[in-house]
């Protein structure tokens, strides 16, 4: 599935991965490949990125997480790479 973390500023990931963890507002969750359609909030927290052989962490303030056809887009008021 593809992803994307954006802020205001800038596009801060982009790219095929296996697997995203969110900070919901309501806990934490997982999205992997063909998950059903979802908007989310999310708060202050780790996006957590998995692709083949790695992972990546996130720093995020905030924002929504949308899915949608195996698609994947972080909206982040900031974000930064741990």
């Amino acid at each position: 599935m593809n992803l994307e973390i954006l802020t205001p500023d800038k596009k801060i990931y982009e790219g095929e991965v296996r697997s995203v963890t969110v900070p919901g507002t309501m806990g934490s969750f997982e999205i992997l490949n063909n998950h059903a359609p979802i908007i989310s909030t999310m708060e202050d927290g780790k996006v957590i990125v998995r692709t083949g052989a790695k992972e990546e962490v996130f720093l995020v303030k905030g924002g929504v997480v949308e899915v949608l056809n195996n698609n994947v887009m972080v909206l982040a008021e900031s974000a930064t790479a741990k």
